[in-house]
This record gives structure tokens, sequence and C-alpha cells, in this order.
């Protein structure tokens, strides 16, 4: 994929095909550049505090003289790199061709890293294929160009031309082809990698080793990354990151964090990816006053201005409902890219702030910043959970003006965006229509709005649909068997829920947890395990009594078991999030939001009742559950009722 700084108008001058490898590299950069200067010298002017740089061009027959040009050249051209400035790049390599110095392997090897490092890979292998000479230098230069570049499948192509060629890779080399197939999630492949390094001795290299932690880590391999970083003799900030990213990616977030605090311990000076990895913990597990206390040390460190640790800092405080918090962060950071951006939009999408995210992508794309699928599926999920048709549409059909194909996941988007707002009929046409075969999260999504609207025959029949799918996940088996409970139809839910013990999964326990400085407290229905018991159930009654004299009465539609009315009074009375709020109520100071995290979706009765509860305590409740952020305050919640 190309960057877009091919969308600029200097480019547009050209009909030069790019992607085509035969195209001459003289040829590109002449249309490139069509009103550059034909005199040999070559004369830049970085900036205009900077004197005018003249170079002669080199003289064959003194040797000294033809290094010093070569050299100064190259010295340019790091400059340039480092700047990404593409402009003077191109004009700078223009020179280098008329000063025929293009076949310095020094001078290409240069000319490699620098397009890798303004995005332009394709222009890095033209480099290298018109390479005379080629060392492991120049092999290591355009597989790492490849590697950063979205482009892992050509890094691993030419690591295989490389060996053929009988080049024998170095420790520069197999870090850009292990990252490779992390990217491809080819662990296969990365395994093949690594054994040929143990073979030719680089497996104890700190800068091999640390790729291939990494490597295993990112392709969930656990097991194989951790027997990697215990083994190693020498461990770098990339081993120690690799680790702690790989714990956290497989959720096991007590070792992630256990061993960012043994790196804190030992003085290793961490990076931004290592906080990124240790805040994303952070609000994967709501851990709020951890996440802010790393916060702090990324202001010490001056790391709170770098996008991987932005990107996390807004999902940290948005996933603990602290939705200001997350603009505050994104207002700070003076230079955003992509990830920043979208990590803000689903935010506010998740927090029902719709308005803030149109305004957040016309932002995006006055600054000229590209959207990419998943900032079309923030935008999808944000019509989605306000019922805006309409706009919903609109983004759906705008995604090809970017040249992005809808996906499973973005027409799973749409058809929930329709069958929420009942569209019932047109939500099927859609999936019907689906050039891919509909996946479970597409039938799942009609399946939803089917329940939500009582349309039980539409219901029955994506079921039908899903069960041919094969293997459904646990989740769709719960759903399946609320949909026929709640139709009456008792023994279908019973056969579904049937199909799930045959296969040895459990029902996922519903569980609320509230923060408290540094203990977190965890509730499950009816429980009377926690300490202060006594005093929870007699404000959850106490409140109970408040709640009934404002109008509030129990919807038992909700408990779905077969069982009598009084029941399921009491079944519902007592639900974790009723618990969690009861205590909350009882610890904060009253000026003090209660946070509420849910694993399920909170059940139609509760989300009423806390209604009541803000209502007659006077308190700002703020619930999230596995969908999206309810604030309730003044007996009204944020989703406005559509949810």
């Amino acid at each position: 994929m190309l960057s877009r700084v091919w969308e600029e108008p200097i480019i547009h001058q050209s009909n030069i095909n790019v992607n085509r490898a035969d195209t001459p590299l003289s040829s590109l950069i002449k249309h490139l550049l069509p009103h550059q200067d034909k005199s040999p010298q070559l004369c830049l002017k970085p900036n205009q505090n900077s004197p005018t740089i003249n170079i002669p061009p080199p003289d064959p027959s003194n040797q000294l003289h033809f290094e010093a040009t070569y050299r100064r050249v190259c010295s340019l051209l790091l400059s340039q790199t480092q700047s990404r400035s593409l402009l003077k790049g191109l004009q700078l390599h223009a020179q280098i061709i008329k000063l025929g110095l293009q076949s310095v392997p020094l001078v290409s090897h240069q000319l490699i890293n620098f397009y890798a490092k303004t995005q332009l890979p394709l222009l890095s292998r033209k480099i290298f294929e018109e390479s005379q000479f080629r060392s492991a230098t120049t092999w290591s230069s355009v597989i790492s160009s490849f590697a950063q570049n979205e482009q892992p499948a050509l890094a691993i192509e030419y690591f295989r031309r490389m060996l053929h060629d009988h080049v024998r890779p170095d420790d520069h080399i197999f870090p850009g082809a292990t990252k490779s197939c992390a990217i491809l999630g080819r662990c296969d492949i990365g395994k093949s990698f690594h054994g040929l390094a143990v073979k030719i001795g680089y497996d104890f290299d700190v800068f091999v080793g640390s790729s291939v932690i990494d490597m295993y880590a990112k392709c969930g391999e656990i097991r194989d990354a951790r027997k990697m970083f215990d083994e190693m003799p020498e461990r770098n900030v990339v081993s120690w990151s690799g680790m702690i990213y790989g714990y956290a990616q497989m959720g096991e977030n007590e070792q992630a964090l256990k061993l960012f605090k043994e790196a804190l311990c030992l003085d290793l000076d961490v990076n931004d990816f290592t906080f990124s990895s240790v805040i994303r913990v952070c609000g994967s597990s709501t851990l709020l006053e951890l996440g802010k206390q790393i916060h702090g040390l990324c202001l010490k460190t001056s790391y709170d201005s770098s996008n991987f640790v932005g990107s996390s800092l807004i999902s940290l405080y948005s996933k603990c409902g602290i939705i200001e918090g997350a603009n505050r962060v994104f207002d700070e950071v003076p230079s955003r890219n992509l990830g920043m951006w979208n990590a803000m939009l689903i935010a506010c999408a998740q927090h029902g702030h719709t308005c803030r995210v149109f305004e957040l992508f016309k932002r995006m794309e006055i600054d000229g910043m590209r959207p990419n699928f998943i900032t079309f599926l923030c935008l999808l999920y944000a019509c989605s959970h306000s019922g805006l048709v309409n706009q919903g549409k609109h983004y759906f059909e705008l995604m090809k003006d970017y040249g992005i194909e809808a996906g499973d996941q973005h027409y799973a988007s749409l058809v929930d965006l329709l069958a929420r707002a009942g569209k019932l009929e047109e939500a099927l046409r859609v999936v019907e229509g689906i050039h891919i075969q509909p996946t479970e999260s597409v039938w799942g999504a009609l399946l939803t709005g089917c329940r939500m609207h009582g349309d039980t025959e539409l219901a029955a029949f994506a079921a039908d649909r899903i069960y041919e799918l094969g293997t459904v996940s646990s989740g769709m088996h719960i759903l399946l068997s609320n949909v026929y409970a709640a139709a009456g139809r008792y023994e279908d839910a019973a056969k579904a829920r049937k199909l799930l013990r045959d296969q040895g999964i459990k029902k996922e326990t519903g569980l609320s947890w509230v923060e408290e400085g540094s203990r977190v407290h965890t509730f499950v229905s009816s429980d009377r395990s926690h300490p202060k018991t006594i005093e929870i159930y007699r404000k959850l009654n106490e409140l109970g009594e408040d709640m009934e004299r404002a109008g509030y009465v129990a919807d038992t539609r909700f408990v779905l078991q077969q069982i009598d009315g009084g029941e399921k009074n009491e079944a519902i009375r007592y639900h974790s999030e009723r618990l969690a709020i009861a205590f909350g109520l009882i610890t904060f100071p009253p000026d003090r939001p209660i946070r509420i995290m849910k694993n399920l979706r909170v059940c139609g009765d509760c989300h009423t009742a806390i209604k009541f509860m803000s209502k007659c305590c006077g308190r700002v409740i703020i619930v999230r559950d596995n969908n999206r952020f309810h604030r309730f305050e003044d007996g009204k919640c944020s989703c406005g009722e559509y949810w």
C-alpha cells in the first residue's frame, strides 16, 4: 500500500505507474520532478538559515575526491531521511542519478532507507532491483523497508531470494523477517526463521532474540515467547516489551503487570511501546488508579506525547467511564496518528457522543488524515447506537470513495443499524445481498434486532442460518436460548442450552465490579459474600422503597427462568449491578460519580431501575456493560433509551 503522500500535486502530474517493477528509476524520478534543473551542481537549502550546499561532480580519477563526494551525498540523504522530507529527497535522488552515484552500494543503501522511512517501499524495491552490487546490508535495508510498510509478504519473499543468492543473514536481517511473520500471523514460517537463527548462531543475539520473542508473542505462542525470554543471556527493552505485550494480548493481565513491575525494579529504560501495553492492561481490567499512576510516569519521562501511549490512555479513560479524561489526552498530544483518531472515535461512540464522532471525522478529513476500515466501523457503531439510519448508510457508501471494501464487520454493523431501527426486512435484504458468506456476527445482528422487536418468525429463520454455519460461539447459544425463552418456547431454549453443555462450555457468569482505591470489589447476582453484605442489602431495600414510591415497577419479563412471580421479583432485585451500586452509595462521597463495570449486557429492568436510583439518591451513576456506556443522572440515561 502506498502512502498518502502520493496524492500530492507533484505526483498527480506523472503518468508513471509506480507499481510496475520494470519502470526504470531514472524515468520515474524524471517524471516526479519535471522541472528539475539540469545542472550537475547539487544545491539544496534545507531551511533558510542553512547555507547553500554545492557538490561538484566527482572526479573518477581521484579516489579520495570520489569518496568524499559520495559520502557527502550519503550524509545529505541521511538528513532528508531523518526529517522525512520527501520533496528534497526526490530532488537529491535526481542529482544522484545525474552524478552517476546510484551504483555506489552505500548510496543505494541510503536511498532504500530514505524511501522506507517516507513510506514508499515500492521505490525501495526499484532501487534494490537496479543495484549492481547487493551486500547483506542492501538486503537488510529492503527487507526492513517491506516489514515497516505493511508489505510483510514481500519481506519474506526477499528473505528467501537472499538465501538463494547464498547471502548469510545477520542480526539486522532477522528482525525484519520475524516482524513480517508476526504481522501475517505465520508462526510456522517464524519458527523456520528461528531455527535458521539457531543453526547459524544468532539465536542468543539480543536483537534477533528480542524479535523472535516479539514474533511468538504477537502470534499468540506465549509459552514459546516466555521460553525464549527466560533463556536469553541478555535482554533489551524490545525483549521486555514483547513479553509484556504478549501477556496483555492473551488476557493474562496479572502476568503483564508483574513483568512490568519487575522491569521497573531492574531500572530498565522502558519505551512508549512498553507503557502502551501496560496502560492497555489497565484499561481492559478497568484499573483506573493504577492507570493514572502509569500516566504520571509517562509525563515524567515525556512519553505522554507518543501516539502509542496517547491511544492507550484514551482507551483507558474511556473504558473506565471518564470520557473527559480521554478528550483531554487527545487534545494535549501535538501530533496524532490514525490510531489516536480511531481510539477517540470509538470512545465517543461507546459513550453515546455521536455528534462528537461526526465532528472528529470532519476534522480528520480537514487535517488530511486518511481513514481506514476501523474508522468506518467506529462511525457505523455510533450510528447504530443512536438510530441514525440515513447517516449510517451514507458512511457505508463513503467507504468506496476511499477504496475500502466492506468486510463482514462492516456488514454486521449495517445490519445491526437497520435491525435496531426496526427495519428487519431491509436488514435481511442486506444479509442476502452480501458478496461474501454471512458470518455469525452478521446473522447475530439480525437475530438481536428480531429479539428487540419481537419478530419470532424471522428470529427462527436467522437461528437456522446460524446453526448451518457449524460451530458457533457460546454467546450465540445463549442468545438463541434467550430468544426462544422470551417467546415462551422453553423447550427450544432448553435444547440450545443442552447443546452448549454437550460441547463442554459453561455460560459466562454475570459479574459487576467497582474500584475503590487500589481494591476491586466484584459482585454476582444475589451475592452475600462481601464483608459489607448487611449494609449493602439494607441500602438496596431502603432505596427500593423510595423507587416504588417514585413509580418504579419491576419488569419480570427479563427473568427468563421458569419460576413463579415472587421468586422472579427476588431474582431481579439483587442483580449484580444493583449490589455494586449499593456498595458505591455507602462507600463513596456524595459528589463522586459511581462507576460500575459489567461483563454482560445490562438487562432492561435494571436499566429502568438505575434511572430511578439516580433520581432518588441524586447521584451520577455510570455503568459500562459489554456493549456501551450508560450515564444515569436525575432519572435519565445518556443512551436516550436506544440501546
